[in-house]
């Protein structure tokens, strides 16, 4: 293994899951996808204004709310600075400095005002009955992914959810059971680590051939789970798209040159995936063997990227650091409460983390996807 690829391996604190991992991602066969505090209450439950009641996610760090906080791994932030901005400053295992998309998509809907992770302990009935997240940071589409990084799978995270059904039929009944899982919304995030791994160690030497392979083998993955999850009672789905990852903090540190620069190579395979993606899901959508099923593409990408590239139209100030540390490189453990130069000015940073936006930035991207939403619900 070179020398650079070595330093990036320890600056992202995975060396050891390195051991005996060989061959590049998009090498990997193909498989068919078969104690941090409790967080605060979820206040008072309102009456959904749309036509489901249950808010369901499955994905990465864009949508966790906490389940990593409750499994053995690395990929943690239930601790300062991270949850600077939440409410009562606490930190609750989310990767930013406040709420994520999982919950402003809950609290626009009036369903609550945060989304719980499924891994929660304390998880009341309710929780259950309008929806919790089993979403994992670090995971992705593409096996080698969760296993890297030390996440749950998306094929454990689908294992969950069917658990979280037999829990939620002995409470509350079959028949309602089943109106919740039909209902619900479900909203997925995940390709970015895909991404994310493969730029960072291949996509200087891959062809762009490769690369419209490696997006064409993420979307099968992506498709196959999307049917199993209709398989499971889904029928009205949100898939959001790969983020501007050769833009992110990191990637600038790292394959961003003197001037750390967007990664194009990392940016050109996030657009292929989405492609590819939106095709997928158009082929679903046309798929009369599957009555009643109704899946938006969210694209994030560009939003986030006329955020980066035209950031004083939105408020922001800094588009290469993030806030925590010197922001630069510093996320999960290596973003804490002894990071020097941490920013006192969340709201002018785009970037949390040198990997994850701000509350303020997700919170936009919300409002461009609860337009997708509401094409499902109305």
């Amino acid at each position: 293994m070179a020398s650079s690829e070595s330093l990036v391996i320890v600056i992202f604190f995975i060396l050891q899951y390195f051991i005996g991992t060989t061959g590049p991602l998009f090498f990997c066969e193909a498989v068919a996808i078969t104690m941090a505090p409790p967080p605060p209450e979820n206040g008072t439950v309102g009456r959904s204004r749309g036509t489901s009641s249950a808010v369901f996610v499955f994905g990465d760090s864009t949508l966790d709310t906490g389940n990593n906080d409750h499994i053995v791994t690395l990929s943690k932030s239930n601790f300062p600075p991270y949850g600077r901005d939440f409410p009562g400053r606490i930190p609750t295992g989310r990767f930013s400095d406040g709420r994520l998309i999982s919950d402003f998509i809950v609290d626009s809907l009036r369903i609550k005002y945060l989304l719980p992770p499924y891994l929660n302990p304390n998880l009341q009935v309710e929780d259950l009955i309008t929806g919790v997240c089993f979403a994992s940071a670090g995971s992705g589409y593409d096996p080698k992914t969760p296993k890297i990084l030390s996440a749950i799978s998306i094929p454990n995270q689908l294992s969950f959810f069917q658990q979280y059904a037999g829990k939620l039929r002995s409470l509350v009944g079959e028949q309602r059971s089943n109106d919740v899982v039909r209902n619900g919304l479900y909203v997925i995030s995940a390709g970015n680590n895909d991404i994310l791994l493969t730029s960072l160690f291949h996509t200087r030497t891959m062809s762009s051939e490769e690369m419209a392979s490696y997006a064409a083998f993420l979307a099968g993955q992506a498709s196959a789970f999307l049917r199993q999850l209709y398989g499971l009672g889904a029928r009205k789905i949100v898939h959001l798209s790969a983020s501007t990852t050769g833009c992110i903090p990191a990637i600038r540190t790292l394959l961003g040159g003197v001037q750390r620069q967007c990664s194009d190579e990392s940016n050109e395979l996030a657009v292929m995936f989405n492609e590819k993606l939106s095709d997928e899901i158009q082929r679903l959508n046309d798929d009369v063997l599957l009555p009643h099923l109704s899946i938006e593409f969210a694209d994030v990408y560009t939003p986030l990227f006329d955020i980066i590239r035209r950031p004083e139209n939105y408020g922001f100030a800094v588009t290469k650091e993030g806030c925590c540390g010197t922001g630069t490189i510093e996320f999960g453990f290596l973003c804490n409460r002894l990071s020097p130069s941490t920013c006192a000015d969340t709201s002018k940073y785009i970037f949390w983390d040198s990997l994850h936006p701000t509350e303020k930035v997700y919170k936009i991207l919300t409002s461009v996807i609860m337009k997708d939403i509401n094409r499902l619900l109305y």
